[in-house]
């Protein structure tokens, strides 16, 4: 039977890179955002290939993420593998300077929103004894960058929800992941510095990770054995020692 895997943030990015990815082996995907008419786009692309499904809710919203998850038909509601993947940066500010904005946007994506999704999809997976998540951290989890305080601070916590997931589902046999992206060269940097122009400067003078990058790598760690859980793993470009430190030549 194929596997289902519910994706969020599908519509750009990371997402989409890991839908297109499934698709070409046959994983059937339910691809969630906020933009409709971007998840028809996707969904046009990978029909060929593999079953899709849509569902168009903000993760921040905690009744839509319910009634959107609880709407599925039949042939998708058996969810196999869980991408949370929504997630966004807003601002480079110290901390003095810092928007509320921006720190409640963070949080209620970053953790909040994880923490909707996975409880509207985890009791299944305990029922059935069976399933995979992955969390999608970054390098801004393992260490604290200058002007990076709330951002880090959520992806920490995106690192202690994994690792308190894998603890408390050991007994149902689910895998649990956390991958941890250093710099990829997707809209993120768009949003966090709301605009294309400094963006674009982020990812000048060495090659960034792409999307398709990571997207090959969560399909190899959702297909390892049954016996084979990758718990933690964390990916640079090859530019990059840590958050700080990126050669660049001009």
């Amino acid at each position: 039977m194929k596997k289902t895997a519910l994706i969020t943030g599908a519509t750009s990015g990371i997402g989409r890179a890991t839908a297109k990815e499934f698709a070409k082996h046959g994983i059937k995907v339910i691809l969630c955002g906020r933009r409709q008419n971007r998840l028809n786009s996707v969904k046009k692309q990978l029909e060929r290939e593999t079953d899709v499904h849509t569902l168009n809710f903000d993760v921040r919203n905690k009744k839509d993420v319910f009634d959107a998850i609880n709407s599925l038909p039949e042939e998708f509601k058996q969810i196999d593998i869980l991408i949370n993947n929504a997630g966004n940066a807003h601002g480079l500010d110290p901390i003095q300077n810092g928007s509320i904005e921006d720190w409640d946007a963070m949080m209620d994506i970053n953790v909040k929103g994880l923490l909707y999704v996975s409880k509207a999809i985890i009791p299944k997976m305990t029922k059935r004894e069976s399933g995979h998540i992955i969390n999608i951290g970054s390098s801004a989890g393992k260490e604290v960058y200058p002007k990076g305080n709330v951002y880090c601070a959520s992806k920490h916590a995106v690192i202690a929800i994994t690792d308190g997931m894998r603890i408390d589902l050991n007994p149902f046999g689910i895998k649990v992941t956390a991958i941890n992206p250093g710099l990829v060269e997707t809209e993120f940097s768009k949003v966090r510095f709301k605009g294309e122009e400094i963006a674009g400067s982020v990812y000048k003078g060495y090659k960034a990770l792409q999307a398709e990058d990571i997207a090959e790598i969560i399909y190899f760690v959702i297909s390892r054995p049954k016996h084979v859980n990758i718990a933690d793993l964390l990916v640079f470009p090859t530019a990059q020692a840590n958050s700080t430190t990126v050669k660049k030549e001009f």
